[in-house]
């Protein structure tokens, strides 16, 4: 395949530019089921800025995801949608005590990596529905002092729960219920940690909040501007999809996935680094970590087929793929053609990271890198074998795997 105007990324360092637009899509206050700050208020204008005229950008009546089309309702052409999805976990209000402590759910997170972080609390004006505030200033606290915790808790034997954490929005005097009741928290309302992503001490590292999942949505941004700024794609119909709710369920990609029906699927998340992962030694987790590239699904629904097109496209420029062993379920929006009953080659593209749902995830810039370019030659790849859009769907379709005619193998040192 041509690699021309794609320069081989790996090695080298993330532009500035690129790393300030990866911060603003990672801060964006962008919950599950409110990604709209992310999508409309981050993204939009980021397609914009450089969408082809012809290009079209969609959005949705019943939730936040956008989707950018190359080729608006043009059935014909094979269809390759890149995902990456908006939502962040969260924490919830639960209740508020007479203490005006604001007792929360951990949701996605572990309880005692939140102790003693810095949250933003966003909450509806009950005077002016559909209009958000914030409150700034608080921490997420459990035990109130070392010296309070039972023994077990202070030697480490015993653990935080999830129904001791609570809000300290350093309220006191009389009737501090009341106070805060009167600032309009009420249950449900969401909190995020606050801290944007930094440059790491490590060589082209980087560390902060909510890594996942933005690192998928900046790599499905990045790699519409650079097909567009190389006049394609030329041949295939490709769908850049922003999707929501997948922290709960894949319910957005679902839906996208549903109404546009691709030929090809590729999901791209974060995963984990289990080579730097504590404990897991005994487990013996397969090989990953950051630093080394991207990581390529195997087992589950994903295609072999789309698999080996995105080993060829990253081969052909010096970009290392690791491999990335799932059971039953990808856990990332590599399913969502199978859940919306959908007949899609898919694949589920990762970018290691390590610290996944804490305050401090951190990633390495050449695997963000690695895998933007990785996902771009792919769809490239398919460009130039989709003139034919029939022939290729028939290529899907009739080279399935055969292990029925595996050759067999020696031991090398038989003859």
């Amino acid at each position: 395949m041509s690699a021309q105007n794609l320069p081989t990324p790996w090695g080298r360092p993330m532009p500035e530019a690129q790393f300030e637009l990866m911060r603003r899509i990672l801060a964006a206050p962008s919950p599950v089921g409110l990604e709209a700050a992310m999508t409309c208020g981050v993204l939009r204008p980021q397609f914009e800025s450089f969408m082809p005229e012809g290009w079209a950008l969609r959005q949705f009546q019943g939730h936040a995801g956008i989707v950018v089309d190359t080729h608006p309702g043009d059935m014909q052409r094979f269809r390759l949608m890149i995902v990456g999805h908006a939502d962040k976990i969260r924490l919830q209000v639960r209740s508020i005590g007479d203490d005006g402590k604001v007792w929360l759910n951990s949701d996605g997170f572990l309880p005692a990596t939140l102790i003693g972080h810095e949250v933003r609390l966003f909450s509806e004006n009950p005077a002016r529905p559909g209009h958000y505030r914030v409150i700034d200033g608080g921490t997420v606290e459990a035990l109130g002092a070392i010296h309070f915790a039972e023994p077990e808790l202070r030697s480490g034997e015993k653990g935080v729960k999830r129904e001791q954490l609570y809000l300290e929005l350093q309220i006191h005097g009389e009737d501090r219920k009341a106070q805060v009741e009167r600032l309009g928290v009420r249950p449900g309302d969401t909190l995020l940690l606050h801290r944007p992503i930094r440059r790491g001490f490590g060589p082209d590292t980087f560390y902060g909040a909510y890594l996942d999942n933005g690192l998928g949505s900046f790599v499905t941004t990045e790699a519409a501007r650079l097909l567009a700024e190389a006049a394609e794609p030329r041949h295939i119909r490709v769908l850049f999809a922003i999707a929501s709710h997948e922290e709960i369920g894949c319910f957005g990609s679902r839906v996208l996935a549903a109404h546009y029906r691709p030929d090809a699927l590729i999901a791209v998340d974060v995963e984990h680094d289990y080579v730097a992962a504590p404990g897991l030694a005994e487990r013996r987790p397969q090989p990953l970590e950051m630093g080394k590239g991207f990581s390529l699904a195997v087992g589950s629904v994903v295609s072999e087929q789309l698999n080996q097109v995105l080993v060829e496209a990253a081969r052909a420029l010096g970009i290392p793929v690791q491999r990335d062993v799932v059971g039953t379920d990808t856990g990332t929006d590599g399913m969502a053609g199978v859940l919306a009953s959908v007949d899609c080659a898919a694949a589920s593209v990762g970018i290691p990271i390590r610290n996944m749902h804490t305050i401090s995830e951190t990633g390495h810039t050449a695997d963000v890198l690695a895998a933007l370019h990785g996902v771009v030659a792919a769809a490239r790849l398919l460009d130039e074998r989709g003139a034919d859009p029939e022939a290729l769907r028939h290529r899907f379709r009739e080279h399935h795997p055969r292990l029925d005619r595996a050759d067999p193998v020696a031991h090398p040192g038989r003859p």
